[in-house]
């Protein structure tokens, strides 16, 4: 580990935390109704009069199953609009390139995929997507999903400052607010500072260049920054390009590839505080916030440790990993020379963490434990950091096992800000808890005893199968990233990954929706000697115990089989 690396993680988490503090108080402020935010009345006009011509009920407050299926109603719906979009385009505008219409499987795959805020991709965007498919169908569900995730944040976090209440919000404003006032705002400021960077956005036609040897190269064109844009604050994290973050006309800078790592975890840091804010007590959003911090810090010092050293087995060739003015020492293999070992580690973490799937690095190309850094975080649950809104809600159904595990510990019935955990709830928190698992490692298994599953499989062994339980638990906790060794473009991958995304989604969001319901409906309590602080240290230690415990034991075995003993042949 470097000096260097260090450097960058804490001037990473500075600007951060520079950035999140200002965009939480607005968040909040979005979240908190539906009156005009000062500054924005114009907004507000406009806000009202889309509801009006959408003939939308927008003074209404919802319990939670209306909101869970006016939410599931309008995702399903979103899938079948870009399935058919990507059907069609051959028929369509803006397709320069006479792209074909995309497979049947491929397109529900990818249907799935952009709706549950996972946007695993088993094609390669520039020879696969039209413009108007990458513009209206693909970007266009990176907003609507990122929306989707802040609306169930907003319905969890009203469940816990309400006094008593039978509602948990309107899921049409929820939404409406969280695009209007959130997602397009930041995504056209965002857009602007990457095409100053070098990211393109034209229409033109793919070009045909002359290369230094004299022969011809095609260069694809598109619409860039502005779906960059989205990928990134929405942690979408789905590539214009095959390349992803890799590509240059994506991410050309090393100013660009910080900026891209700010942008991912922004408004998942900024929904804390808001947390805070609406709840009537800041310290809950810092407690949350730096149990996330804790772990993404160690994490993150892992896999820079893992990723700078040399690699064995080209050390035994005689090549030359050493620090120099050519590169930055270490295991460059699979990585960017533009960005070195500690921006492509650091960009590892960040994307993983926050459930968004950019890569700027081939992550088949880790080292072992490099590689097992990104899977940990995944098995988590993705709430270090996590997804817009989806990495808060779920780090606060962690918050409610903790607050349960202390209350048996003590003898005292459990309460997390004023509200008293009881049965029902507990019930659907193992249930938000479980499904992923359960997903990850039943997917698994059937992808390794069956021919179709292990025909994709690029490298025998070890790091074969961690291939696929990569994949999976990327599907399943809605990350994205792939290991890319595993050729997942196949009827039997793009039905099973988009079953572990789309309950991997919303068997999540559906539990998660009916403890808000339970606890708006619960009287908030006020706090006596006897009620366990959840915003000090000790709450801290146990929040980040409890999450590893179950990562821990849930994916241990699988783990033990794919990259403990990937590490153990290679260096042993």
């Amino acid at each position: 580990m470097t000096a260097q690396s260090l450097t960058l993680l804490g001037a990473f988490l500075l600007v951060l935390l520079a950035l999140a503090w200002p965009l939480g108080a607005f968040l909040a402020k979005v979240g908190a109704g539906d009156a005009p935010i000062p500054g924005l009345r114009w907004l507000h006009k406009a806000e009202g009069w889309l509801y009006r011509a959408a003939g939308l009920p927008a003074d209404r407050a919802t319990g939670w199953k209306s909101y869970a299926i006016a939410l599931v109603v309008f995702n399903a719906l979103g899938a079948v609009f870009v399935y058919a979009v990507q059907r069609l385009q051959a028929w369509l505008p803006l397709n320069p390139q006479h792209l074909p219409g995309v497979s049947p499987d491929s397109s529900f795959n990818t249907a799935v995929s952009f709706v549950a805020n996972t946007n695993w991709q088993g094609y390669s965007g520039e020879q696969t997507m039209s413009y108007f498919t990458q513009m209206v169908a693909l970007a266009g569900q990176n907003f609507l999903s990122a929306a989707t995730g802040i609306a169930v944040v907003f319905a969890l976090v009203r469940g816990f400052a309400a006094r008593s209440s039978a509602s948990v919000g309107n899921f049409w404003v929820d939404v409406s607010r969280a695009t209007l006032y959130v997602l397009l705002p930041l995504s056209l400021l965002l857009a602007v500072l990457l095409m100053g960077e070098g990211v393109i956005q034209n229409f033109d036609a793919y070009r045909q260049v002359a290369t230094l040897e004299g022969g011809a190269q095609t260069l694809a064109m598109g619409p860039v920054a502005s779906q960059e844009a989205i990928k990134l604050l929405g942690t979408n994290g789905g590539g214009f390009f095959n390349a992803n973050s890799a590509h240059p006309f994506e991410n050309p800078t090393a100013l660009a590839n910080f900026i891209q790592m700010i942008a991912i975890f922004l408004i998942p840091a900024a929904l804390c505080f808001a947390f805070g804010r609406l709840v009537g007590d800041i310290r809950q959003g810092w407690a949350v916030l730096a149990a996330m911090t804790i772990v993404f810090v160690l994490m993150t010092l892992a896999v820079f440790s893992a990723e700078q050293v040399a690699h064995p087995a080209l050390q035994g060739l005689g090549v030359d990993q050493a620090a120099s003015a050519l590169q930055s020492g270490g295991n460059m293999e699979g990585k960017e020379t533009r960005f070195g070992v500690k921006g492509s580690a650091l960009f590892a973490a960040v994307t993983t963490a926050a459930s968004c799937g950019a890569v700027n690095a081939m992550h088949d190309s880790l080292m072992p434990l490099g590689g097992a850094v990104p899977l940990l975080l995944m098995q988590f649950g993705e709430v270090i950091f996590g997804g817009v809104g989806s990495g808060l809600y779920g780090m606060l159904v962690f918050a409610i096992l903790a607050v349960f595990i202390a209350g048996l510990m003590i003898g005292r019935t459990p309460e997390y800000l004023g509200k008293k955990i009881g049965p029902y709830e507990m019930k659907m928190t193992s249930i938000a808890i479980l499904v992923t698992p359960v997903l990850v490692l039943s997917g698994t298994a059937i992808a390794v005893v069956t021919g179709a599953g292990t025909a994709g499989i690029a490298n025998p062994g070890a790091h074969g199968f961690s291939e696929i339980l990569y994949a999976f638990s990327s599907a399943a906790n809605n990350n994205g990233s792939a290991f890319a060794g595993l050729s997942a473009n196949t009827p039997f991958y793009n039905t099973m990954l988009a079953i572990a995304m789309w309950f991997g989604r919303f068997a999540v969001i559906v539990p998660v929706l009916a403890i808000a319901g339970s606890l708006a409906a619960r009287q908030r309590l006020p706090a006596t000697g006897g009620t366990m602080p959840t915003h000090g240290p000790l709450f801290v230690c146990l929040l980040i115990g409890v999450v590893v415990l179950v990562g821990v034991l849930n994916y241990v075995p699988a783990l033990a089989l794919g990259p403990v003993v990937e590490h153990l042949q290679l260096f042993h």
